[in-house]
């Protein structure tokens, strides 16, 4: 007889393969509320225990219309992307094999995995290959990595020892940037006790003149390689050396935009990112791989592992490996090497480069389909996969909340998932292509759909 784990496996790959197969035709958004979930969901908890395969039906049962189709082509809210075939099922995998990913001696494949898929991707992102590396569970704690890295070197250039004194007393550290930064890095920037970014012009005449301001002060440099609303890059080969001149650590933002390094085409957007300090992206965007999976890059690989690394009597450190809680901020870990090294090893190369250019060729095609309708106005076309659309009020009255009205209308229909976007005081449509899975008739079904919803 099946025992229970067999009979839960088994359910959740039919479960699997059956949302799988419907996911092109299904309708995008959630068609639960939350009441509804919660009136499913929120049950007694059983005083005795349940059949496991009973429990994933009705897990499965309890969560439908909950679930957003994010997996499918038909997803452009924010920047999420899918999962590639081999991540998915290396993602299984790693659940299975539960491996503490924390150093060597708890999962031997686990950290030679990881090693193998850092040097890959330092090749395919054009970061220097002696770079140390982490995988993280996302950008966020990509940029937490790699602003610890910055904050003990700048302050140790210094004098200052911040892993023995902590930040009280000790120099001020300026952190400078653009306009148009991620919220995320904000809050790496809180969780390091750093102080907020201060806005600057992003133009190297500027520049030069606010490190002159204070020349002698450690300063960080936050530089974007994908802005989150229009794709957009800084200017690294002309902004990079003016911060170098002053001793300043410079930090990039590429969550989704790094990876524009894999294309031929669109690599010359990068040009002069390799001079950065550190560089942070994710791999569940333009990877492909499942949730959660983000790496970090520092080219100060002692000021890297100083700010992460901690030695306990109970570990076992193998002098010969690398273990990996000496390059985060993790120490219990998922192996999500597994996933990353089956993606990178499933496209190969020229996958990952066919993969970018062919979500740039869709969001393309998506903003000039959308914005060639009644009523829609092109904000911004793509650079690489990113752009925004706005709508306008037929009445004359308010265009802003017509953009919303608009998207709630295509989300509601359950043909596409859009987001909104404040850009430069206004309202937009953001349109984010990031899936493997995102085909031409996708992109023909999504603009007929705001055909029909501006037609009414």
């Amino acid at each position: 007889m099946p025992d229970d784990t067999s009979i839960a496996l088994w359910r959740a790959l039919h479960h699997s393969l059956e949302y799988l197969d419907a996911l092109p035709n299904a309708p995008v958004g959630p068609v639960a509320d939350l009441e509804m979930l919660r009136a499913r969901l929120h049950k007694p908890l059983g005083e005795w225990p349940l059949p496991a395969g009973q429990v994933i039906d009705e897990l499965v049962r309890d969560s439908s219309g909950g679930i957003v189709g994010c997996a499918g082509g038909r997803f452009h809210a924010w920047v999420i992307g899918g999962c590639v075939p081999a991540s998915l099922a290396a993602d299984w995998l790693t659940s299975v094999w539960d491996q503490n990913a924390g150093i060597y001696a708890s999962g031997p494949a686990a950290a030679v995995v990881e090693e193998a898929s850092g040097a890959w991707l330092k090749d395919l992102l054009g970061i220097p290959s002696a770079a140390s590396f982490a995988m993280v569970t996302g950008c966020q704690m990509a940029h937490v990595t790699c602003l610890a890295a910055a904050r003990y070197a700048v302050l140790k250039a210094k004098g200052w020892d911040v892993n023995e004194n902590g930040l009280a007393g000790g120099p001020v550290v300026r952190v400078l940037g653009g306009e148009d930064r991620h919220g995320s890095t904000a809050r790496a920037l809180r969780l390091l006790g750093l102080a907020k970014c201060q806005a600057i012009r992003l133009e190297r005449d500027a520049l030069e003149e606010e490190f002159k301001r204070a020349p002698d002060c450690p300063a960080i440099l936050m530089l974007q390689a994908g802005e989150l609303n229009t794709g957009a890059y800084d200017r690294f080969a002309e902004l990079i050396p003016v911060a170098k001149k002053y001793g300043a650590w410079v930090h990039i933002d590429g969550a989704f935009g790094l990876w524009a390094a894999a294309s031929p085409a669109l690599r010359h957007l990068l040009n002069g990112c390799e001079l950065a300090d550190s560089w942070a992206t994710d791999g569940h965007k333009w990877l492909n791989v499942p949730f959660d999976c983000g790496y970090a890059f520092v080219r100060n690989s002692e000021a890297h592992q100083a700010s992460m690394s901690h030695r306990a009597s109970y570990l076992i450190q193998d002098t010969g490996a690398r273990d990996q809680m000496d390059w985060n901020p993790e120490w219990s870990r998922r192996a999500r090497g597994f996933a990353t090294y089956a993606a990178l090893r499933e496209l190969g190369r020229s996958g990952v480069a066919r993969l970018v250019d062919r979500c740039c060729e869709h969001a393309r095609a998506l903003v000039s389909g959308i914005g060639a309708l009644p009523g829609a106005v092109v904000v911004c076309e793509p650079l690489i996969n990113q752009g925004l659309v706005r709508f306008v009020d037929p009445r004359g009255a308010d265009d802003d909340a017509f953009t919303d009205l608009v998207i709630a209308k295509v989300v509601a229909s359950g043909e596409a998932f859009f987001g909104g976007s404040l850009w430069r005081g206004k309202r937009c449509m953001r349109i984010s292509v990031c899936s493997w899975r995102t085909t031409a008739d996708d992109v023909e079904r999504v603009v007929r759909a705001f055909q029909r919803i501006l037609g009414k």
